[in-house]
């Protein structure tokens, strides 16, 4: 199962594409999209939309996996986020792919085995999990290649979505 992990952002977006076979994780590609603060807000969407389509027809994942949101204190941040997580959905709603939805709390319990780890703690996991050479990075890319290894875990969700 070949799956696009999402971290969603409006000034950047993290990506991260892994295959699971049985227990082997395989790392595929990672990174970002990013868009300029200056540029007008429906400007950045379409970006991160048309490379989420992008990506997508590159890699043919199976699924796709969006980080949900979590926000406590920036509620106008929270919205612009949302709205890029949006159009990332959409990418994968017109893919016919379908979507898994992980919080914070789930990654990284998936990817250490320990909710309230660290974010280095779950970098060092992902770099022994898909036997990298060093960490990855940036953190956003870090973050989606977590989603993804948490949906590949989760991999039966996907099969009961698509029935």
């Amino acid at each position: 199962m070949k799956i696009l992990g999402i971290d969603p952002g409006t000034a950047t977006t993290g990506y991260g594409v892994v295959e699971g076979k049985g227990s082997r994780l395989t790392h595929i590609a990672h990174g970002t999209i990013t868009t300029p603060a200056g540029d007008p807000f429906a400007d950045r969407l379409e970006k991160i939309y048309a490379e989420a389509c992008e990506l997508i027809e590159r890699h043919a994942p199976e699924g796709v996996a969006i980080e949900k949101l979590y926000f406590a204190r920036n509620v106008t941040t929270g919205l612009a986020v949302a709205q890029a997580r949006g159009v990332v959905a959409l990418a994968a709603c017109q893919a016919k792919l379908p979507i898994g939805e992980f919080s914070p709390l789930e990654v990284k319990s998936a990817v250490v085995g320990y909710g309230k780890a660290t974010k280095r703690q779950v970098q060092e996991m992902i770099k022994i999990l898909l036997n990298l050479d060093d960490l990855p990075r940036p953190d956003d890319a870090a973050d989606a290649l977590g989603v993804a290894i948490c949906q590949i875990h989760a991999g039966t969700t996907l099969a009961a979505r698509e029935k």
